[in-house]
């Protein structure tokens, strides 16, 4: 499959969502509708080094397709990062910058059937692509059973679209959102993901996981999901980092 084009984007909004996230809206002018599936993801070349595979960084889009040519990232500061630092600077980025971006790009996308319970896991911006799978589910009223969102991170402060996703467990049938709390007592779950997953399955009826997040909490997902009785084929995964 050739390589999509690089195109140009817009920032026409900007948002800081907790205190070290930030969300982005960008318009790609040359199109009338930005087409992608919910789960994919766009690179940016950012001016932050001579080479160019230095330069790319990839983000998994957040919104959810409405006919639109607008996307939505959702991008978290990492320490040290110079892409993000660059992005997270006024100076660089602010309403009306430019951008150039290849996508959409990725296979992290959801079954054509979803005739299995639905096990969406994550830590940090990992929930991204689920966010906008779910939205996409129900702005399509899409028949699925039961599709549960389980997300982890440290402190309430850093709970993302927490509201949204609370009103969406009212709105759509069958949707269960599982916030985690790491490092925080509070109304929720506290701890990792995993206990919540391996609880909710433990009639091991069919399921399909997807996975998004750092490297080791995937590993250790895989690892229990295959103990638990599920097979390779049930789990599809997407690395940050």
């Amino acid at each position: 499959m050739a390589l999509l084009p690089w195109r140009k984007g817009i920032v026409i909004k900007t948002e800081d969502h907790t205190h070290d996230t930030r969300r982005f809206w960008i318009q790609v002018p040359e199109l009338d509708s930005f087409d992608f599936a919910p789960g994919q993801f766009v690179t940016l070349d950012l001016p932050i080094h001579e080479k160019p595979n230095k330069r790319w960084r990839s983000y998994s889009i957040a919104s959810w397709p409405n006919g639109s040519n607008v996307f939505e990232l959702l991008i978290v500061l990492a320490e040290g990062g110079l892409g993000t630092n660059f992005l997270f600077d006024f100076k660089n980025i602010t309403v009306g910058s430019e951008l150039i971006l290849r996508g959409p790009q990725g296979v992290f996308n959801l079954p054509e059937k979803l005739d299995k319970d639905l096990f969406l896991v994550c830590t940090g911006t990992g929930i991204a692509p689920f966010r906008s799978m779910v939205q996409h589910i129900k702005a399509n009223n899409i028949v699925h059973k039961n599709i549960h969102l389980i997300y982890g991170c440290r402190r309430q402060d850093d709970l993302l679209y927490y509201e949204e996703l609370k009103e969406l467990e009212l709105s759509l049938p069958g949707f269960h959102y599982h916030p985690t709390l790491s490092r925080e007592h509070w109304m929720g779950h506290y701890g990792y993901v995993h206990p919540i997953y391996m609880d909710l399955c433990k009639n091991r009826q069919e399921a399909s996981f997807f996975l998004c997040g750092w490297r080791h909490m995937i590993d250790e997902a895989r690892k229990h999901i295959l103990e638990m009785g599920y097979v390779k084929k049930d789990i599809h995964q997407e690395l940050y980092g």
